[in-house]
């Protein structure tokens, strides 16, 4: 895949492993901090809202400069406000304000790492190599991100709650050095480099343009933001579900999130046979059902091991589902909206979360903690219907070449 490639790879490693150690330990931040739900919730919203506020902005700002350094100055941004929120913690002086408003201000920083970093993978490697490179990054964040990290959170906060903060430091410093090695710079083929640029609101209305024009991708976007909308209802108060319905403590609780990475490993090793063996039509529609399973079986069951299990299938299908959609949009999208386009599919992503966050925050406080699963389980079932048969227009669309230059332009 190339040296670049792999100083890439390395770099989401590194970051996976800090960002997993905090997705264990922030919740428990929150939760040692207060027991409403909507507050609890109210941390994972506030770190997701700025994808609404900045993420279309980020898109247009990568595909004018320097993708790269953009990544570097980002996750050096992450980096300050979580030494910020350490220093709080040290002192004793934090609050729920204080944890509330760091969530907000290192979401703002993750929106440009995300952003850009999903444009730098299909400038390094060749279209028919996007599937392979794909899932060799998905593979780091499951083993890092999801597998590794969380339990590590889970002990380091019960060791001290500034602690595993302050480890993600440290991994996002390194994750910063890792990607500047990279030999090259991608540059987007239209990077400024002229004195009056057009306005970013301009580039950000041909990218939304061109996403709405084009029916496979902007049906992709919609089943994200749909499909994420009921899966984060009850994903917003997991850390409550964990600890009180399922009387699972700090420790099993990151044992959940260590399970659906589990499943994800296994997902990574049968991967490429499923790519040969089997469309991207069949693999999304098994993935999605399987999502309207996984809500129904957590609102059924109160036992720890039974959710332990039903995790492990969710990070199998999760894998699978989250490859092979990066995959075909990339596939689709020319490198100048790479950006723009990753932004909108992003800002659905995570305005699905927010919103269904918020919603699961306030059934759950209202109903308990099982109703955002069932929420959850309608909600998916409904979707699934809706989306069936044009799942296989998504996976069979073809971009339009221009003949001129060969450069994948628009779709009607």
């Amino acid at each position: 895949m190339g040296r670049d490639f792999r100083w890439l790879l390395a770099s989401s490693w590194t970051s996976n492993v800090g960002d997993g150690i905090a997705l264990a330990a922030a919740p428990l931040l929150i939760a040692s901090m207060t027991s409403s739900p909507i507050l609890v919730a109210a941390g994972a919203v506030l770190q997701y809202l700025p994808w609404l506020i900045f993420g279309l902005h980020a898109g247009a700002i990568a595909d004018r400069f320097d993708r790269r350094r953009l990544v570097m100055f980002a996750n050096a941004a992450r980096a300050l406000v979580l030494a910020g929120l350490c220093v709080f913690l040290f002192t004793d002086t934090a609050n729920i304000w204080i944890v509330l408003a760091a969530a907000f201000l290192y979401g703002t920083a993750e929106v440009f790492v995300d952003t850009t970093s999903s444009t730098l993978l299909p400038m390094l490697v060749k279209p028919a190599d996007l599937g392979t490179g794909n899932a060799r990054l998905q593979a780091g964040y499951l083993v890092a991100n999801q597998f590794a990290g969380p339990p590590i959170g889970a002990f380091l906060f019960a060791a001290g709650h500034a602690l595993p903060f302050l480890v993600e430091v440290v991994c996002v410093l390194l994750a910063v050095v890792l990607i500047s090695r990279m030999a090259r710079t991608p540059v987007p083929p239209r990077a400024v480099s002229f004195e009056k640029p057009s306005p970013v609101h301009t580039d950000i209305a041909e990218g939304v343009r061109w996403m709405w024009r084009n029916p496979p991708v902007r049906m992709l976007v919609l089943i994200i933001l749909t499909f994420n909308i009921t899966w984060a209802a009850p994903w917003g108060v997991l850390v409550l579900y964990a600890t009180e319905h399922l009387h699972m403590g700090a420790v099993g609780y990151g044992a959940l999130t260590t399970a659906s990475a589990a499943g994800g490993i296994l997902a990574t090793l049968t991967f490429g046979w499923m790519e040969r063996h089997v469309s991207f039509a069949t693999l999304m529609r098994v993935a999605l059902s399987l999502e309207v399973l996984m809500h129904l079986a957590f609102a059924l069951t109160s036992i720890g091991w039974v959710a332990l299990v039903i995790m492990f299938v969710f990070g199998s299908y999760a894998f699978v589902w989250g490859t092979i959609s990066t995959t075909v949009r990339q596939r689709l999208v020319p490198h100048e909206l790479q950006g723009r386009v990753a932004s909108v599919n992003m800002v659905g992503v995570f305005g699905g979360m927010v919103i269904g966050q918020a919603l699961g925050g306030v059934i759950a406080q209202v109903w308990g903690l099982t109703a955002p699963w069932w929420f959850a389980f309608v909600g998916a079932a409904i979707t699934l219907v809706l989306v069936w048969k044009p799942i296989s227009h998504i996976v069979n669309a073809k971009p339009v070449v221009d003949e001129d230059d060969g450069q994948s332009l628009k779709l009607p």
